[in-house]
């Protein structure tokens, strides 16, 4: 159906002159049927608009409305719902998880619009001629896009799906139409490493500037693989040569390319117990959502907070973590209990849901959070970092609340920005 449901009418706006409402369903734009947001946005950036609405009682409405250059209608829509996702990976991680997790976990989405809207990453295996002519049209700039190989046989391979458009044309045709792309490559050790690793980079590279940046993150393994194909997780000899290969390579593409490009995954660091390089060579952080530059940025951070940090009154605060970052918060609250006085408990949560493989602070559940805790001297406070809850409603993986896990402690639990700042700002406000 088409048409969009108004959501939200922003008080004294021109929507509300007009008397939409939320529920009316704006069917068309100066003639222009609407599919989504994404047309929404397009069609209606001119100052004179002609509205075909819908109203809940079925009546239908000509509107039209003249406004001031950028002036706003003041209304909002629901984002739209995904399409799925009809690849089959071998390194889905979807495919590898637990029963009993909340419902839209499970479900597999595949939207270029929602790598438009939100930077979601998406592979285009799922897209025809109509959807790559819409997002040059439109402009849909910046993209993110699932590389894992440029090899059309091998990406099929990967992506456990045959008959799909090649990468390698697919981009090119959106570098010609200057698109932008953000891009990365989830490494699975003896399928797309290698020489095929090699010629991935190399064929993003000649694609430069128009495909921005690429990230390498490493395969994501869990317990919960079964009956699916044979992985291998990174380990610590692999990490560690990959990243004496690689880390170099980066700094010869930077200067060949005048820019920062290939930019390697922190786990890779954590995991081959190597020092991180300099803040400054991941650029502006295009990949820090991707778990790139994170760590780096955290230690900088942690530095302007501790030359800022102030003695406190006496107390204690307990801080959760994931095992991968717990070495860096464990020796940035040590030197933050020296300069408050408030003693700083890190406590590294062990990932019983997915299994000891996966380490990182946002795939740790309520219920491992209470284990960690249970019978410990908690102190004051208990900082939980915003990574491990669901934005906007508080939830962990596993469907338990704060609430949960404060009655479950016996402990007042608080949310925080997971930063230096974060952290601070927390203890500030409790011992200021």
């Amino acid at each position: 159906m088409s048409g969009l449901t108004i959501d939200k009418v922003m008080p004294g706006s021109i929507a509300e002159e007009l008397e939409l409402e939320p529920g009316d369903r704006l069917l068309s734009v100066n003639g222009h049927p609407l599919r989504d947001v994404i047309d929404y946005n397009y069609f209606a950036s001119d100052d004179e608009l002609e509205l075909e609405v819908e109203k809940a009682d079925g009546e239908l409405w000509g509107v039209e409305v003249e406004r001031e250059e950028g002036e706003p209608l003041g209304i909002s829509f629901q984002a739209p719902a995904p399409a799925r996702c009809g690849n089959n990976c071998v390194f889905c991680f979807v495919h590898q998880l637990p029963r009993g997790l909340r419902g839209p976990l499970y479900v597999k989405d595949e939207d270029y619009r929602l790598s438009f809207l939100y930077g979601n990453y998406v592979t285009m295996a799922n897209i025809g001629r109509a959807e790559l002519d819409r997002i040059k049209e439109q402009r849909l700039s910046p993209l993110y896009i699932s590389v894992h190989a440029t090899d059309a046989a091998l990406r099929e391979k990967l992506l456990g799906k045959s008959g799909i458009l090649p990468i390698l044309d697919v981009m090119r045709e959106l570098a010609e139409a200057r698109i932008t792309m953000h891009t990365q490559i989830v490494l699975c050790p003896g399928w797309n490493d290698g020489e095929a690793f090699a010629r991935t980079v190399a064929d993003m590279a000649d694609l430069f500037p128009w495909v921005a940046s690429l990230a390498v993150v490493p395969v994501g393994l869990t317990e919960h693989r079964h009956n699916l194909p044979a992985l291998v997780p990174v380990t610590k000899d692999f990490a560690a040569e990959f990243i004496g290969t690689w880390y170099p390579e980066s700094r010869r593409l930077e200067e060949r390319l005048g820019a920062p490009f290939l930019f390697l995954a922190d786990e890779f660091y954590i995991k081959g117990d190597l020092p991180f390089p300099a803040l400054t060579d991941y650029g502006e952080l295009p990949q820090l959502e991707n778990g790139v530059g994170m760590i780096p940025l955290f230690l900088s951070e942690a530095e302007e907070v501790l030359q800022e940090a102030e003695a406190l009154k006496p107390g204690k605060l307990t801080v959760v973590t994931g095992e991968s970052p717990y070495r860096y918060l464990s020796d940035f609250l040590k030197q933050l209990s020296d300069a408050t006085g408030v003693a700083m408990q890190p406590v590294a949560v062990r990932n019983r849901l997915f299994g000891p493989t996966v380490t990182v602070t946002g795939l740790v559940c309520g219920a491992d959070v209470v284990a960690a805790l249970q019978g410990m001297e908690l102190g004051d406070l208990v900082l939980v970092p915003d990574v491990m809850l669901k934005e906007g409603e508080g939830v962990f993986l596993d469907d338990l609340t704060l609430d949960d896990v404060e009655q479950q402690l016996g402990a007042e639990v608080q949310v925080v920005e997971s930063t230096p700042y974060g952290i601070y700002e927390a203890l500030v406000q409790r011992l200021g």
